[in-house]
């Protein structure tokens, strides 16, 4: 199939990357030329592990970018609208789908043939049919389910396990306005086999895509609320009271073999310092302004937001144990993505951690293996060191605390003890083991 791709964020370029791993012509459409350039010479303007090589194995042959919409749309049988839908406070942010919408419209006044138009960004359930489908209607001069096809296919991809998920799905859903849509956005998938696809109206598939987000988040708050709990009791940790849960029959599964099998969705049942990225937190505050707006008060949602928001500070909590003033204080914090294998930093729970200690004196250093560009981007004249290795990152530390999941830090035991003065080790994932450190402190512990 002929497929144009609009918008090559992380969603979007990695769409159209693995599209044409499975043998479809794609097109991927962007209007920064720079990001177009990078993309045509098989350079990802995003970290994602596994898209480089994917890219350079399909560029200029099944893969092409440009930032020519019209002539994409006029040459493809299919258009996938992949572009940013931020959350502006009080409500989802729709210029960008609102704009795409336009112009491929008026790509459509030109075309003769049936074409079907798919909205892959997150949006909130009607966006579809009662935003992007009278645009369309308006800007072609034809009409849906008669002259074109429209459709909803919402991602359900990991940032740092985006190419994995989308090549190895664990579910399809296809959203349309009518039975014609939804057969030919099928027909994308005719590749994926033994998945199950989920076929129904585009408001239904958008609130697939909100409802799966806001159970991940959901599971998040629950845990760190527990912990939180279990600390102010104290003779608590929060890992084992996780672990307790996790052995329940109803949360895995235990094997003919007598062994136990637990889902992935568990990780998303342990305590930490939160959650962020470019999904969750704009998700949730997105589903509850919806909800505010048809008149219903979200507070379940409301709450995990909230709990969410005062997370990060469990960590300045924690080092005000051992250093009550933070003056002076030399501090790393490791870990700036919102979570390993991606660069991406967006609502980071480093940041906010970062700017206390900034506000409260603190002499800062910070490392991650694969965010250190966006990290002097966004520190830049800041009084934060952003350091090139871990190594460096930890010398001299009185205070290291480690925010991110990144595989390299489990080294960190090692690395700490070779210090003639091993300094204050805090964990906002408990992702190693308390025993390894001779000063050790912990959510939920």
């Amino acid at each position: 199939m002929k497929v144009s791709v609009i918008g090559t964020g992380y969603v979007g370029l990695v769409s159209g990357v693995c599209l044409a791993e499975k043998g479809h012509d794609v097109v991927c459409v962007d209007s920064d030329q720079r990001k177009v350039d990078s993309i045509r010479k098989g350079v990802p303007p995003i970290f994602e592990r596994g898209l480089e090589p994917l890219l350079r194995k399909h560029i200029g042959g099944k893969l092409r970018a440009t930032t020519d919409l019209r002539q994409a749309v006029l040459e493809s049988e299919l258009s996938l609208i992949a572009v940013g839908t931020p959350f502006s406070g009080t409500e989802i942010d729709l210029r960008f789908i609102k704009e795409v919408s336009r112009q491929v419209g008026e790509a459509l006044r030109d075309r003769t043939s049936y074409h079907v138009i798919v909205v892959k960004s997150t949006v909130v359930p009607g966006t579809t049919d009662s935003v992007v489908l009278p645009i369309l209607e308006q800007a072609s001069g034809k009409r849906a389910s008669v002259d074109f096809g429209l459709g909803m296919n919402p991602e359900f991809l990991t940032e740092g396990e985006a190419v994995k998920d989308f090549m190895h799905p664990d579910r399809i859903v296809l959203g349309g306005v009518d039975e014609r849509s939804v057969s030919v956005l099928d027909g994308l998938y005719a590749g994926f086999e033994n998945i199950d696809k989920l076929r129904t109206n585009c408001k239904t598939a958008e609130m697939i895509k909100y409802a799966s987000n806001a159970l991940l988040a959901t599971m998040i708050s629950f845990s760190n609320e527990i912990a939180n709990l279990g600390s102010a009791l104290g003779g608590i940790d929060s890992v084992d009271v996780m672990r307790g849960v996790h052995l329940s029959n109803y949360l895995s599964l235990t094997l003919p073999d007598g062994t136990r099998r637990a889902p992935a969705i568990l990780s998303f049942l342990a305590a930490g310092c939160g959650f962020g990225g470019s999904c969750l937190p704009k998700d949730i505050k997105a589903l509850v302004a919806h909800g505010r707006k048809a008149g219903l008060s979200m507070s379940l949602l409301d709450a995990v937001i909230q709990v969410n928001e005062h997370q990060p500070e469990r960590i300045l909590g924690l080092l005000k144990k051992h250093y009550p003033s933070l003056r002076g204080v030399r501090v790393s914090v490791l870990g700036l993505s919102f979570r390993p294998d991606t660069n991406d930093m967006r609502e980071s729970p480093a940041i906010p951690i970062l700017r206390a200690l900034m506000a409260q004196g603190a002499q800062l250093k910070a490392y991650d293996p694969a965010a250190v560009k966006e990290a002097h981007h966004l520190f830049d004249g800041d009084s934060v060191r952003i350091c090139d290795d871990l190594v460096s990152a930890i010398s001299d530390a009185q205070a290291v605390i480690l925010v991110t999941r990144w595989d390299e830090f489990k080294k960190i035991p090692e690395l700490l003890r070779k210090q003639p003065q091993p300094p204050l080790f805090i964990d906002g994932r408990r992702m190693l083991d308390k025993h390894e450190f001779a000063l050790y402190e912990g959510i939920g512990l």
